[in-house]
This record gives structure tokens, C-alpha cells and sequence, in this order.
């Protein structure tokens, strides 16, 4: 039988330097697998999608090496996977 696929999830907190948060934004927008929800007071909050969590965890650390970030901190993670899913629907509670 097949390995079911997978696509990994996860939110992470970026903490900015003072007058940095702009430049981190535009940078942000040039990752294809993330998505900034908010960005406040030096705080960015992002999720980040992939196949696997070595391709989240590898993302993150791209985020940490952008100038002006002081860290990146992944906070959740979630791994849906194929079963997880009947006829297009969500099998699971959330």
C-alpha cells in the first residue's frame, strides 16, 4: 500500500527590529509557502505550508536569516494527511 501524502502546516512569530518590519514584509511576500496573517509592533505572524516539516523547518530558517529579523519562531504545526479526508470533506473534529 502507498505512503499516504502529507501537507504540514504550521503558524510561526517573527520578531522584527525596530524599523525593519516593512523590508521583512517584502521579503515575506517573496516565499511561494507563506502567508502573512498579521504584523504589529515588531511582531509578524506567518503561516507556512509544505510536504513535509523539514520543508517548514527549512523555511524558517530562510525567515531568520532576512535582515532585521531578530528570530523566528515556529509556534504550531499540523499534518493533514490524505486519510484525513472523505470525498473532499475533513474526517477529523476541528
Amino acid at each position: 500500500m502507498p505512503e499516504a501524502r502529507r501537507h504540514h502546516i504550521s503558524s510561526a512569530v517573527i520578531a522584527a527590529k525596530p524599523g525593519c518590519l516593512d523590508s521583512i514584509l517584502a521579503a515575506l511576500a517573496g516565499f511561494e509557502n507563506v502567508e502573512v496573517h498579521g504584523a504589529d509592533k515588531g511582531k509578524i505572524v506567518v503561516v507556512i505550508e509544505g510536504p513535509s516539516t523539514g520543508v517548514l523547518g527549512d523555511t524558517l530558517m530562510r525567515i531568520s536569516l532576512i535582515d532585521g529579523v531578530i528570530a523566528a519562531n515556529m509556534v504550531f504545526e499540523q499534518i493533514y494527511t490524505e486519510e484525513d479526508e472523505a470525498d473532499g470533506q475533513r474526517t477529523d473534529a476541528a
